[in-house]
């Protein structure tokens, strides 16, 4: 791994951290508009099939009001219920056609939600449909001053285009019908139970990878010793030549301060052609990633050794192996093929590829010396995960971090920095996803766990990574405990595994009388190899 690609990775864990749980929301709170009797409802999410003759043509997700009574969740309970249009469109006042149990559809404006409400309640209608100003949906809430807030018909807001949809249909026939229900989301969803097992093993596979780089360079590095080098000069030249960024203080401060600015840059500058660069820089990180990770896998095969140890210079990539050359092609041809169709409905899959092998590739390449870096990069990532899902509401009336996370207003399903994986038993389908960031960095002080009991050669018991990939799978089941209690509700995963994962490791060192080593050397105290040759002669 050359120079280049050590400066891509670098870079890489700058931005592409992000760090969230995300379910998709079906229940929104509303702390500007207070609860009150009569006016006390969740904001949910409400589906609308529409009927057109008897088949089902189309169906649209509208929002709840504050008021009103609560809805159906189950589909096969919900009425199918004939629509009719409002005259006059307001329903400001008293409806010139007779209503006989219709669902009532009208526009937006000119009086309150809840005057709409009461003047079609009181015209016969079974329920109101509100037709927005805009494509975007609104929160119906009661007026301070409104009393006969006792409503007795479900009412709910559609988008703009549903309504045109609605009333072009009813222009066309004489039977036009919708059911109103709003499913509850499942407790958990296999597609979490697959997405923590993505998580974990990721970490697991890239753990022992560079654990067992370090071994290969500590045994060489002894070898080396054994035959006379000098030691300074060996460690120079190691360092030099090495494939491996060990981050320091100074880093992971500056890592979190880089990562907020990206977010905020992305949160201001969110727009197609935006995410368009998002998918560029995705796909050279995780053509080079999924090279990385081929490579390495083929040459554990005799018939591809001499591949993988042939080499030839090419301009300003340097050396490169024949195996490395063969295995491009595919790499590239891969992510061209994602980046192009990454909107079919299987597209996940190859997401998911591209990004587990760019993960294992930067905690190959970038490593935590010590548990003090780990420490300091942990606890900022901690305060920049909470700061930018929670506290960023209060400066930018949004969640920055969800925002970003979802690709709002840039008319993509979310920025490709995830894992993602599609939510199968949930009758509202979406994605459950999670951040890069929810990954890498907790699995960078795991993956230094490991390198420390491989170099003390420590039993998988009396070591410390154990301990560690316990904390950290631990961690991530709280989250997802934890998003779902909030019904879906994105989530700073960081805020969970951090405790757990850091907590652990902190507190068994210091049981076991390794915290000062660990914290400031991280690495075993292993005598010169000419003393120790010297007491096994004596």
């Amino acid at each position: 791994m050359g120079l280049m690609s050590r400066v891509l990775y670098s870079t890489f864990c700058a931005f592409l951290c992000s760090s969230v749980v995300f379910a998709g929301d079906i229940v929104h709170q509303d702390d500007t508009s207070p609860k009150r009797p009569g006016c006390e409802n969740n904001f949910v999410l409400v589906k609308v099939p529409i009927w057109v003759d008897g088949k089902e043509e189309a169906q649209f997700v509208g929002i709840g009001a504050r008021f009103g009574p609560t809805l159906e969740s189950k589909e096969k309970r919900a009425n199918q219920t004939k629509v009719a249009l409002a005259d006059p469109p307001d329903c400001c006042s008293i409806p010139k056609n007779k209503l006989t149990g219709e669902a009532i559809l009208v526009h937006r404006g000119n009086c309150s939600f809840v005057t709409k409400a009461n003047v079609a309640e009181s015209a016969g209608a079974s329920a109101l449909l509100i037709i927005n100003n805009q494509t975007e949906l609104f929160k119906m809430v009661c007026e301070a001053n409104e009393t006969d807030v006792d409503i007795g018909i479900p009412v709910v807001m559609l988008p703009q285009n549903a309504g045109s949809r609605l009333k072009e249909s009813m222009n066309n026939t004489s039977h036009v019908s919708i059911q109103i229900y709003s499913p509850n989301r499942p407790l958990v969803d296999v597609a979490e139970v697959f997405l923590w097992l993505m998580a974990v093993g990721t970490i697991l596979f890239a753990s022992y990878w560079s654990a067992w780089s370090a071994r290969e360079v500590a045994i060489e590095h002894e070898k080396l010793l054994k035959d006379g080098f000098d030691e300074r000069h060996l460690s120079n030249e190691t360092s030099s030549n090495s494939s491996f960024v060990d981050i320091n203080t100074t880093s992971a401060i500056l890592f979190v301060v880089i990562a907020s600015c990206f977010l905020v840059m992305l949160y201001k500058f969110m727009s197609y052609w935006f995410i368009e660069i998002l998918v560029v820089l995705f796909c050279i990180g995780g053509v080079e990633g999924l090279q990385t990770c081929l490579v390495a896998l083929l040459s554990c095969f005799r018939w591809c050794e001499d591949a993988a140890e042939s080499f030839v210079k090419i301009p300003v990539l340097g050396e490169v192996s024949y195996l490395t050359i063969a295995v491009s092609p595919f790499c590239i041809v891969f992510a061209v093929l994602w980046a192009v169709y990454r909107t079919v409905s299987f597209a996940w899959i190859g997401q998911d590829i591209l990004g587990i092998a760019l993960i294992i590739t930067v905690l190959q390449i970038v490593r935590v010396p010590n548990l003090k870096v780990g420490t300091v990069l942990l606890s900022c990532a901690f305060l920049y995960d909470i700061f930018w899902v929670f506290v960023s509401k209060w400066w930018f009336h949004k969640s920055v971090m969800i925002v970003v996370a979802r690709g709002d207003g840039s008319g993509e399903d979310g920025i490709p920095m995830l894992l993602k994986i599609p939510r199968m038993f949930d009758p509202w389908g979406g994605y459950s996803i999670i951040g890069f960031g929810d990954i890498i960095l907790p699995g960078l002080i795991v993956a230094f766990s490991l390198r420390y009991d491989f170099l003390c050669k420590r039993s998988v018991r009396s070591g410390y990574f154990l301990w560690a990939m316990i904390a950290y799978g631990l961690g991530l089941l709280v989250t997802y405990v934890a998003l779902n209690l909030m019904d879906g509700h994105g989530q700073p995963a960081l805020l969970y595994i951090v405790p757990f994962t850091l907590g652990t490791l902190i507190t068994l060192a210091n049981t076991r009388g390794d915290l000062k080593q660990l914290w400031h050397r991280g690495l075993p105290r292993t005598p010169c190899p000419h003393v120790r040759l010297q007491q096994d002669q004596q």
